[in-house]
């Protein structure tokens, strides 16, 4: 194997394994040598791949933002599904894994945007472009379902206004259930996400 391949292989698999690490943790809370005793590879190793904890901190959001937008990519694209009901799934998916406890290693968004965006720019700025993707994607498939009437009129007017205030109010009910530690804010933000895209009717 290349010595170019190794070190990427090597680099990708202290991502992999740091990524649940962190995601229950925090970043703050988890020192390098946790991380480097969990994916084998010698202590004295990790400044050969990465420059620093803050570079590192970059790197694994990049990682997760990169894996993220593949699967959304997967999820929001299929042209045989309309899409208004293509966009529901990445809300239920969502809910699904709020509900069932299921979000260690992926809501790592969720789980830092708050914590690091203080602490280093360099990784609030990974969070404000791999979010902004993400939102970018929602306003696309909203834009789609409004051409293909799955979806009605939007109540907020505009795909981007729509997109925007929907992945905010999930992040907050993210945010929220971490609080409660109940299933209530995914609920609520599920009936607001069906109201807000004119799914179901406001009630009187």
């Amino acid at each position: 194997m290349a010595k170019s391949s190794l070190h990427s292989d090597v680099r990708t698999h202290i991502l992999q394994t740091a990524q649940p690490i962190i995601s229950g943790k925090g970043y703050s809370a988890v020192g390098l040598n946790e991380i480097l005793q969990a994916s084998g590879v010698p202590k004295g190793s990790f400044y050969h791949y990465f420059g620093s904890k803050d570079a590192f901190g970059q790197a694994l959001l990049e990682h997760y933002f990169e894996h993220y937008q593949l699967d959304l990519d997967a999820l929001l694209q299929p042209p045989a599904m309309p899409a208004g009901h293509r966009l529901m799934q990445y809300w239920t998916r969502w809910l699904e894994l709020e509900v069932n406890g299921d979000c260690k290693g992926r809501c790592l968004a969720v789980k830092l945007a708050a914590e690091v965006s203080d602490l280093s720019e360099a990784m609030r700025a990974v969070l404000q472009r791999g979010t902004q993707q993400i939102i970018a994607r929602l306003a696309g498939c909203i834009s789609e379902g409004l051409e293909d009437h799955s979806l009605p009129p939007l109540r907020l007017g505009h795909p981007e206004l729509t997109a925007t205030t929907l992945y905010q109010l999930w992040l907050g009910a993210s945010l929220r259930s971490k609080i409660t530690r109940n299933r209530e804010p995914a609920d609520a933000a599920m009936t607001a996400t069906r109201r807000l895209l004119g799914l179901e009717p406001c009630p009187r």
